[in-house]
């Protein structure tokens, strides 16, 4: 088998949030992860986080919290102390540009549940009908900061998945 030896999947994703808190109640009181813990606030004196994290010398990381979400990989939020960082979220298409996609076994039931809690929608569903991801419906949202996030669901699997080997999905049938 080609690729990384030993690999099992990803563990978790991580990415950088204006404040910790004002996340953590967004993903545990809205989405409904569960925190799991925190660890900082740190700062180096040497060159430790620009060699391992990639951020300036001297940047203070006030705190990372670390998420479940059920199924799925763990996430890490990072809160910086600012020290010249860009404030606004990258676009999907930008260098950089990522979204979260939450899986949800009702689409309509979890797309009014989003709507009743003033969460910021993009657009209106996408039905995917035809192509390889027929049987797929989403819809991208936004953080109360901006980041991009999508709503998905495929109960019945996607076209792709009855003329292929690989499957990546396969909802819970309980």
């Amino acid at each position: 088998m080609a690729g990384l030896p030993g690999l099992r999947g990803v563990e978790h994703i991580g990415f950088t949030v204006p404040d910790i808190d004002e996340a953590t109640r967004f993903f545990v009181d809205i989405i409904g992860c569960e925190y799991v813990y925190s660890l900082g606030p740190f700062q180096f004196e040497d060159d430790w986080l620009q060699v391992h994290l990639h951020v300036p010398a001297g940047t203070v990381m006030r705190e990372l919290r670390f998420f479940r979400c059920r199924n799925g990989p763990n996430f890490e939020i990072f809160e910086y102390a600012p020290t010249g960082q860009g404030q606004l979220p990258p676009l999907n298409s930008d260098v950089g540009g990522h979204h979260m996609a939450f899986y949800v076994d009702d689409f309509d039931t979890a797309l009014a549940y989003l709507r009743r809690h003033g969460v910021s929608l993009m657009g209106s569903p996408t039905y995917r009908t035809s192509g390889p991801s027929a049987g797929q419906t989403w819809i991208y949202f936004l953080t109360p900061w901006g980041m991009q996030l999508e709503l998905v669901s495929f109960p019945g699997g996607k076209l792709y998945e009855k003329t292929s080997d690989v499957i990546l999905w396969k909802p819970d049938e309980s």
